[in-house]
């Protein structure tokens, strides 16, 4: 053979196209990768926007059940809420929440009782009649504080609250409320007390055994109100914040 002689290699179309199916999959990868990436950053900023309650001390987040004004029984100041007048009407959101994360700081004065609901609607006469409640109790001079199932921090009635958790009347209590689909979180001053799962079959037994199995809509909306209950006695509430989360899949 003579010297210097050049080899040449033909590349085969099989080739080409192996090639190029190679770049239109890692094209493909990262494109999804990339995608992923935004859901997540955006999930991650849709679960940390907390609304503040009572910003600017201002009640403009709330209005009485079934009414589109506020009584005079309800007062903020130095961003504490407070219920002093009489009847003062049950207080709601004027937005209403599917799957969300509550916090907020309660206070009553000796013998008071109060609550919050979640996913209350205005289509009974009286927001229990639709909404579960987070009890808020004075214990110590209550007589519902004889009783796990009606002291502070229980689903009322239905989920009891063990014991040595709540303080003293005149003390600030911590709430944590989170809702995601049916499955319900409650704590009481940083302490994880009661978790129920709406429409279980437990639920559904335990409302079957409770004066609530008269009343056809309790527990049953998928989205509502917020609500803080006058229960005649003296109440207040500060640092009360919501952020809304995204349904589980």
């Amino acid at each position: 053979m003579a010297g210097n002689q050049r080899l040449h290699t033909r590349t085969s179309p099989d080739n080409h196209l192996q090639t190029r199916n190679r770049y239109h999959i890692t094209f493909l990868l990262l494109a999804f990768t990339q995608i992923a990436l935004i859901s997540t950053a955006y999930s991650a900023e849709f679960s940390e926007r907390w609304e503040n309650l009572l910003a600017n001390d201002s009640l403009a987040a709330w209005r009485n059940y079934q009414s589109q004004n506020i009584s005079d029984g309800w007062s903020v100041s130095n961003g504490t809420l407070q219920k002093t007048g009489r009847n003062a009407g049950d207080l709601i959101t004027r937005e209403q929440y599917s799957d969300f994360e509550l916090e907020l700081e309660w206070r009553v004065e000796n013998g008071g009782n109060s609550g919050i609901f979640f996913r209350a609607t205005e289509a009974e006469p009286r927001i229990y009649l639709s909404a579960p409640e987070v009890q808020i109790l004075d214990d110590n001079h209550h007589k519902d504080g004889r009783s796990p199932l009606t002291s502070a921090g229980s689903n009322y009635a239905l989920h009891p609250a063990p014991r040595g958790v709540v303080r003293s009347a005149g003390a600030w209590n911590q709430v944590r409320l989170r809702v995601e689909g049916d499955q319900v979180s409650q704590w009481l001053n940083n302490q994880l007390i009661v978790e129920y799962q709406l429409g279980s079959e437990d639920w559904q037994q335990r409302v079957a055994n409770s004066k609530f199995a008269k009343w056809p809509s309790y527990g049953k909306a998928a989205s509502g109100h917020i609500g803080l209950q006058d229960h005649g006695d003296p109440v207040a509430f500060r640092n009360i914040r919501i952020r809304r989360l995204e349904p589980p899949k």
